[in-house]
């Protein structure tokens, strides 16, 4: 156990580097804001397109690894609703927000530096495929149940459906994670192989996208903090760092996916919540505090609880 803990701190350190540097006044939010959209826009981006361009998709069908992974965020999702709708009399766009903070791991900023230390470019590869649809699947999911929640709860007319998928689709296609994936993909149905100087500053770029992705997310949680709802918070925090991964878990023995994959999908359900949680706050402008509350929380027992899942995986 001492040696998995020893693996997992050194990113949990790096993101506590970031909230001191930001906290002790050392370097200004600003800074953090500047290397996150960094990290988001080139750095990740580059290292899906390397991935996806040099994997090697032996294991065949992504279908299964999908199946896993989001049968175990429905789960949950569905739990962190019904939690604050029946168990804590919050109104349905509260239960929205609240299965989307129970469910929404931050899979680039800790999960691709997670699973790349844990389990290699195996668990990268499957990471790799789930990011290519997990970012659609969630956000859609999320503006959808939110924007009915929205008319349920005010009675005010909605956008649509088809506006209302037509932004999320506009928004998609300039997402710099999708624009990396897409590239990569057409270099590996091309077969062209990464060489020369375009591999070395390739291999580059992607390189300090871990560390990188760490300290901005440390650097940006001095403005989350525990803002409130703290009782609903816990349970959202625990649903996320043990029921989601316990559910992802269990799909992947009962699809038979192989260890690599089995690791990479379950140690990212495993990391901490998502800042989309809060910009889908944001957006409907609702529960800022129970999604500032889970992503602190979440970040602060993360070391703990992805500690855990890592020795019963390893």
């Amino acid at each position: 156990m001492s040696d998995v803990f020893l693996n997992v701190l050194p990113i949990f350190v790096l993101i506590l580097t970031g909230w001191l540097i930001v906290r002790l006044g050392y370097l200004k939010p600003a800074v953090g804001e500047a290397l996150g959209d960094f990290v988001f826009r080139v750095a990740v981006p580059v290292l899906l397109f390397r991935t996806i361009a040099e994997a090697d998709f032996k294991e065949g069908s992504p279908w299964p690894l999908w199946v896993a992974y989001f049968s175990g965020v429905a789960v949950t999702w569905t739990i962190g609703h019904l939690a604050a709708t029946l168990g804590f009399g919050r109104d349905a766009r509260m239960g929205v927000l609240a299965g989307v903070s129970s469910a929404f791991a931050n899979t680039v900023f800790i999960g691709l530096p997670l699973v790349s230390r844990l389990v290699g470019e195996d668990g990268i590869v499957a990471l790799s495929i789930l990011l290519s649809v997990h970012l659609p699947v969630m956000m859609i999911a999320g503006t959808v149940m939110m924007e009915r929640a929205e008319r349920q709860t005010t009675g005010a007319p909605g956008q649509g459906i088809w506006k209302l998928m037509g932004g999320v689709a506009r928004n998609l296609v300039r997402n710099p994670l999708v624009i990396g994936l897409a590239f990569g993909a057409l270099f590996h149905l091309l077969g062209q192989p990464l060489g020369g100087p375009v591999k070395i500053v390739v291999d580059q770029l992607a390189g300090v996208a871990a560390p990188a992705a760490l300290v901005s997310i440390g650097m940006a949680l001095d403005k989350y903090g525990l803002a409130g709802n703290t009782g609903l918070a816990a349970v959202t925090s625990t649903l996320k760092l043990l029921v989601l991964p316990g559910a992802v878990f269990a799909a992947c023995h009962l699809l038979g996916l192989n260890d690599s994959w089995t690791a990479a999908l379950v140690l990212t359900s495993s990391v901490p919540t998502g800042v989309n949680a809060w910009l889908i706050a944001n957006h409907f402008n609702v529960g800022h505090a129970l999604a500032s509350s889970t992503i602190t929380l979440t970040t602060a027992l993360g070391v703990v609880s992805v500690s855990v899942w890592a020795y019963l995986l390893m």
